[in-house]
């Protein structure tokens, strides 16, 4: 197998493990960054607007991969689709959800409505191309079925390496603590943020830090921020800041109106940190509820402050929940893990 990967720049540090793994597994893999060999309208960069596809052409004709793997609907897959290659995109979200979202908000205007209706456009035509579609979790295969029955689907979760996640000091923050990490980057998913507000309420004592950003933060801030035992610090670098965070926080939360495969749940678990996530999506496939964490259901800010109260009241359930956690993530996420089951589960439309 000849596998050409292109990937967006945020996901180019997963997609280099991932590609490691592969070729330790004896697949031939080339991996690019898309943008640099396909884009147009609508990018960012008016230079891009009316490039060709000579570049994309030159990568298949050096290359010569006879299987095209992309994390994104964009301009490099729509270019893919126009080969006799088979292309397997890989789902990262809910994209009929997110595109709805979307266009309701950020691209409301005018000019944006142009600018989301071709990534639309574009979109729509690399699923429909698509050979096989790899969801990032069960929940969100079943998404995918109810807009295509008939495409060939199988899931690709997102893969982690645990060596990267080990205690590194750094950071002090003031204990008892509570971390969060997650974007504000989807309306659904941020506004579940503001379930905090009963819970900071209620536990003063409890110092909460979010760590993220986005177009999305302002609807949630200027509430949370009323409270003296709320903290924002932004973006951190990743992964070294995150790693630092993650290893001076006492228990890690996610609060997310919409999730399939949140990355920062899996990173939590391997720093061996009890985790309370809420029950949307594909959060329950990457965590097991009172074995290394707790499920809480949207907006329910009781179980949240019952949970966390048991987590901070017993040590021993506190540390059994980050042992189980870390093997739990172990077994079933590693890249090794994932690379075999991407290999059998796309060799048929290489044979």
């Amino acid at each position: 197998m000849k596998l050409l990967i292109g990937g967006s720049s945020s996901k180019m540090f997963h997609l280099r493990e991932f590609s490691e793994m592969l070729k330790k597994n004896n697949i031939d893999t080339k991996l690019v960054l898309d943008v640099k060999y396909a884009d147009g309208f609508p990018s960012r960069k008016m230079s891009e607007w009316f490039t060709t596809d000579t570049k994309f052409k030159k990568l298949i004709q050096e290359f010569k991969p006879n299987l095209i793997l992309v994390d994104r609907q964009r301009h490099f897959a729509l270019e893919a689709s126009k080969t006799d290659i088979p292309l397997v995109v890989h789902l990262r979200g809910n994209y009929w959800k997110e595109m709805e979202m979307a266009k309701k908000t950020l691209y409301s205007s005018p000019p944006k409505k142009i600018a989301i209706n071709k990534w639309d456009e574009i979109g729509k035509k690399c699923f429909k191309a698509a050979d096989r579609i790899l969801p990032i979790c069960r929940h969100l295969e079943d998404v995918v079925k109810n807009h295509y029955p008939q495409k060939s689907t199988a899931v690709m979760y997102q893969g982690i390496s645990a060596e990267n996640w080990f205690e590194n000091s750094g950071m002090k923050l003031k204990h008892p603590c509570v971390g969060l990490v997650q974007g504000a980057v989807i309306l659904e998913k941020t506004q579940e943020l503001l379930t905090l507000t009963k819970v900071l309420e209620r536990m003063p004592e409890t110092t909460f830090y979010w760590v993220g950003d986005g177009p999305y933060k302002d609807n949630v801030l200027p509430t949370l921020k009323k409270y003296d035992n709320f903290k924002w610090l932004g973006a951190l670098d990743y992964p070294n800041k995150i790693r630092e965070f993650l290893t001076e926080i006492d228990v890690y939360v996610l609060l997310s109106g919409i999730d399939m495969a949140p990355l920062t749940l899996l990173e939590a678990q391997l720093m061996k940190k009890p985790v309370i996530a809420t029950n949307v999506g594909g959060i329950p496939e990457l965590m097991k509820h009172k074995e290394n964490g707790f499920l809480i259901e949207k907006g329910d800010s009781g179980k949240l402050i019952e949970y966390l109260q048991i987590i901070f009241n017993d040590c021993n359930k506190s540390k059994n929940m980050g042992d189980s956690g870390r093997k739990f993530v172990i077994d079933n996420f590693s890249w090794e893990t994932i690379a075999k089951k991407f290999i059998n589960d796309v060799k048929d439309l290489v044979e």
